[in-house]
């Protein structure tokens, strides 16, 4: 999902390979390398939203990897430092959301999983990118950032690293004062301190209640019981119930059971 956008960015170089270790140490494997200047490419997510699209009523969300995340996906022998490599694809990927506005998607979501591995990082000159692909966005546009803490490398696997579980707070401050109007947090892999929706007192909050690298089957009695308890915290208005990431893990007939009761918890407090 990363390569496949840096695919379509000039200056990153897939016939020249580096050996790395990403998600600060968890793995290593190879990358394509960032050899120039990053640019934006040829136009290629407003088509595949319009055929999205063209399957629902309902609106569809994209979804990119943001600049940290995409700096930690590729090997860098081009820029200095790591915030003006950032500031490039922040104005890459901006001309793509504006393309997507273009043709009228209104709800982008940027993934920036590297904010839990990575807080001072993020409030140093994360943020600051992740706002600049969404620049001269409209107020009509929904702004989103996915911020989840890792995963393991197959369905099921217990024993996994994940991004310090005091890293949303680190970073909530800046992000409450960020322009992003959405942000999507775990919360059903690793429980949080639900008090954490407090920080975000102008900000919607998008929580993970149903897991997606584990093959067991939420009951509607514990979802609720979650959603319950996040409402202690915030009001209804600004909670949407989510998955704690993207659904790839999952068999089809599992991840649409789990899809279907999250729904019917969701509707239930409508």
């Amino acid at each position: 999902y990363v390569l496949y956008h840096c695919r379509h960015l000039k200056g990153i170089n897939f016939s020249k390979l580096t050996k790395k270790a990403v998600r600060s140490g968890s793995y290593v494997s190879w990358f394509p390398t960032i050899t120039s200047k990053i640019t934006a490419g040829e136009s290629f997510l407003p088509i595949e939203w319009k055929i999205s699209q063209s399957f629902t009523k309902l609106p569809i969300k994209v979804t990119i990897p943001g600049p940290m995340t995409i700096s930690d996906n590729t090997s860098n022998e081009h820029y200095s430092d790591l915030k003006t490599m950032g500031i490039d694809l922040g104005n890459a990927i901006n001309i793509e959301i504006k393309r997507l506005v273009d043709v009228g998607c209104k709800y982008i979501q940027v993934d920036e999983p590297l904010f839990a591995r990575k807080p001072s990082e993020a409030i140093d000159y994360g943020i600051d990118n992740l706002e600049r692909c969404f620049h001269g966005c409209s107020k009509e546009i929904v702004k989103i950032v996915h911020i989840c803490c890792g995963y393991p490398d197959k369905l099921d696997a217990v024993e996994y690293p994940k991004a310090p579980l005091e890293s949303y707070w680190k970073i909530s401050e800046a992000l409450n004062n960020s322009t992003i109007d959405e942000i999507s947090l775990e919360d059903a892999h690793r429980n949080n301190n639900l008090s954490l929706l407090e920080k975000f007192d102008s900000k919607t909050i998008i929580l993970g209640v149903v897991k997606i690298a584990s093959s067991e089957m939420e009951s509607e009695e514990k979802i609720n019981q979650r959603v319950r308890q996040a409402l202690e915290h915030i009001d209804k208005e600004r909670l949407i119930l989510a998955p704690d990431c993207g659904l790839s893990f999952l068999p089809k007939e599992l991840c649409l059971r789990k899809l279907k009761i999250l729904t019917k918890v969701a509707k239930s407090f409508s």
